[in-house]
């Protein structure tokens, strides 16, 4: 199955819930991106390039959420609580001094869970288009989790992804991005679900634990969460609203709002360069405030004559 070397070289790192498969590519800063459910690190393959061309490290982990190529093992907790110790595992196992987290859609979501339980392990969070508060999962995808109660359910949902009627609809992707990915990227999106039961098995245990709960119960401990957090929210979202985004904004202590025009949730698919810009000039003013900071407290220190 396809893998885009846009993201770079290929690695594993064994973690307690299991092996799990990332790409790297650049050096400097460490920026980790993760996906959601049904799809894999593909998803960035036209924004790390721009980003590691600017400076930094890029690292894109496959997280075992149905387009996966290493089952984890029969026991982990796939739980969204679970998922969230993982990427904090994730972050640990690569010794990553608060990298700067990125994440869209499920992803976002766990990457909150992650932010409000394990936050002493990130130094900035990046949210586009996301599932939060009561949108987890939107209701048009609802129907994921009794899917799986069906057997072959999952099965078939592969194999009918590979028909682009099936693929635009609004309930599959169609309303997830403009326009198809290359072929290539959608068959490893959609061959492991159909051909690995290990990845059924795991994504079973995903979609049946997600619950609003999780992402309710996040918004409340992100009140005291005072990393920097940029929200890069779609103009066109469909399935997550701009409210969301701006209510994520006023409970945040250190967020910034911005609209991406022109795409829908998949923001890496729709506007792989502008978001690029975004997070690089966020990054940058940032790093811009610390310089100025530094300058401060020097010139406080330097002794009178």
């Amino acid at each position: 199955m396809s893998r885009s070397e846009a993201l770079g070289e290929r690695r594993e790192v064994a973690l307690p819930q299991g092996t799990i498969r990332y790409r790297e590519r650049g050096s400097g800063e460490p920026i980790v991106f993760l996906h959601g459910v049904l799809v894999n690190g593909d998803l960035w393959r036209d924004v790390v390039p721009r980003l590691a061309d600017a400076g930094y490290r890029c690292i894109v982990p496959d997280l075992p959420l149905g387009a996966h190529e290493l089952p984890v093992h029969e026991d982990a907790d796939l739980s969204p609580p679970g998922l969230a110790r993982l990427i904090a595992d994730f972050v640990a196992a690569l010794e990553l001094d608060s990298p700067t987290v990125v994440g869209n859609d499920t992803g976002g979501a766990l990457l909150q869970i992650a932010a409000a339980n394990h936050g002493e392990r990130f130094g900035r969070v990046v949210l586009t288009s996301c599932d939060a508060f009561e949108h987890f999962f939107p209701t048009m995808f609802k129907y994921l989790a009794p899917l799986t109660r069906v057997p072959g359910g999952l099965s078939v949902l592969a194999r009918a992804a590979r028909l682009r009627a099936v693929r635009r609809a609004p309930n599959a992707f169609g309303w997830l991005m403009h326009k198809d990915p290359p072929r290539e990227v959608l068959d490893g999106w959609t061959e492991p679900l159909r051909t690995n039961r290990g990845v059924r098995r795991d994504v079973t245990k995903v979609l049946r634990g997600v619950d609003k709960r999780h992402t309710l119960e996040a918004a409340e401990k992100l009140r005291s969460f005072d990393r920097p957090v940029l929200l890069a929210w779609a103009a066109d979202d469909k399935f997550f609203p701009l409210g969301d985004a701006e209510r994520l904004a006023s409970i945040l202590p250190n967020a910034r709002l911005v609209t991406i025009q022109d795409s829908y949730s998949f923001v890496p698919e729709d506007q792989p360069e502008e978001l690029a810009r975004v997070v690089a000039d966020f990054l940058a003013d940032l790093q811009q405030g610390d310089h100025v900071d530094d300058e401060q407290d020097r010139e406080r220190d330097r002794p009178t004559v």
